[in-house]
């Protein structure tokens, strides 16, 4: 069977109720914090996808036992010290660059060495930015060119760290987070805002946590060695996979969606935020907490008079991964939507900033770029009737879904290279697709 999809033909009017899978962010610390719990933990909705098997897959190998339910996992826990790391251990992230960087964290103890593998994406990707302040922590980390495969040999006398994080990255946050709970003393940090999942579930696990927010960046102290239990936990909607439906559904004629049980955290709700500047009118509905997170009902309709936004870069750390549908929908805004500070796409599954550029001007949109700021000139009427295929963006799965909302929205005949690249992320993605009358061939 072909690995790649032909859409010859725009989505039909539509008004649906749908779930989006399991969060990917927070699936993957469920496993790895369930790893280190004492006891069992119950994890429902847990996103089946490649990333969190890979998860599953590298905690089965240091001795944590796991299983899967009819409708939740059960993961075995046997604390901070749990981990069985002798012998020649090699961990394979695949694909997820959350798993490779987070787990790294937690083998700061580990009594022998273990090798951190990946695939062929993920092993261009930068990961100084976390093997550095481990090192600080009195951690053995070698790689080569900063890159993976990275080699630990965790330490017997860690010691606790003060740690300035300039990035907005929440992986590399996170990553001296679960270094800290197995550090004596109390680990500082400094941290540019970014997605707060892990604070949160530090907070709801009673891990001895203290933040002060100030301006632009987040102070975080941490206490260590403190074991916590097992526990229970329900995986809200991912917003990510949500993004898609609602740039399809903005971008379609006479259409209205409900998206169901999303978690809307305010680190995370930059595309809502950014979208509704642009004129579109998305709303959140049934909102509530749970275990610390914003979850809600979204619901968003058709909207044909779109208009250009200035966007904030302050919002950039909220939208990461949701940027190449948002220059989507800038496509088809009035106006010059402009786009400052986004490097770091770049240093995502694929260079993106680099894709999302190249796909305009694919489909006849001007873009201007100085350094990595961007400008996008939009086009209210754009229609599209040519042929068009998407290839060679090293399988990147958010590149495949955005080709596919753009071919169901923008019309054209287009051939979509890698459709199994979604498994990365949202298995569910083409069912949802087809429940809402979409032609995939």
């Amino acid at each position: 069977m072909k690995n790649e999809v032909l859409i010859t033909s725009i989505i039909k009017n539509f008004n649906k109720k749908i779930r989006v899978s399991g969060d990917k962010s927070i699936s993957i610390r469920c496993v790895l914090l369930a790893s280190q719990a004492i006891g069992k933990s119950k994890i429902y909705n847990l996103l089946e996808s490649e990333d969190v098997i890979s998860a599953l897959k590298c905690i089965k190998k240091l001795g944590i036992n796991y299983k899967k339910n009819t409708n939740f996992y059960e993961i075995e826990g046997l604390g901070l010290e749990g981990y069985k790391t002798e012998g020649n251990i090699k961990l394979d992230a695949g694909n997820s660059g959350t798993l490779a960087r987070l787990i790294l964290g937690l083998l700061v103890n580990s009594k022998h060495k273990i090798k951190i593998s990946g695939d062929k994406s993920l092993s261009k990707r930068d990961f100084s930015r976390v093997t550095e302040p481990l090192k600080e922590f009195g951690v053995r980390i070698t790689s080569k060119k900063k890159m993976l495969p990275v080699e630990i040999a965790g330490s017997n006398f860690l010691r606790p760290i003060k740690y300035i994080e300039k990035l907005g990255s929440a992986q590399c946050k996170s990553t001296v987070m679960l270094a800290a709970i197995k550090t004596p003393g109390i680990t500082k940090i400094k941290a540019l805002k970014s997605r707060n999942h892990t604070e949160l579930f530090f907070k709801n696990l009673k891990i001895p946590i203290k933040i002060v927010s100030n301006g632009k960046f987040d102070f975080i102290d941490i206490e260590g060695q403190y074991n916590y239990s097992g526990f229970t936990y329900k995986v809200p909607g991912d917003i990510s996979s949500a993004s898609f439906f609602l740039v399809l559904t903005l971008l379609s004629k006479n259409s209205k969606l409900l998206i169901k049980g999303v978690n809307i955290n305010k680190s995370r709700l930059g595309i809502v935020k950014i979208l509704n500047r642009m004129n579109a009118n998305i709303i959140l509905k049934n909102k509530k907490i749970y275990k610390g997170e914003a979850i809600s009902d979204i619901l968003v309709n058709s909207k044909k008079n779109l208009k250009a936004i200035k966007c904030p870069a302050s919002f950039n750390s909220s939208a990461i991964d949701e940027f190449l549908v948002i220059f989507l929908v800038a496509a088809k805004a009035k106006g010059i939507s402009t786009f400052k500070n986004l490097g770091e796409l770049n240093k995502k599954e694929s260079p993106r900033l680099e894709i999302g550029i190249s796909f305009l001007k694919k489909i006849g949109i001007k873009v201007v770029r100085k350094g990595n700021d961007i400008n996008i000139y939009g086009n209210p009427s754009l229609n599209l009737s040519g042929n068009y295929t998407v290839k060679n963006f090293k399988k990147d799965h958010r590149v495949f879904m955005m080709s596919c909302i753009a071919a169901l929205t923008l019309g054209g005949n287009w051939k979509i290279n890698d459709k199994d690249s979604v498994k990365t992320s949202f298995p569910e993605f083409f069912n949802i697709i087809n429940q809402l009358g979409a032609k995939l061939y």
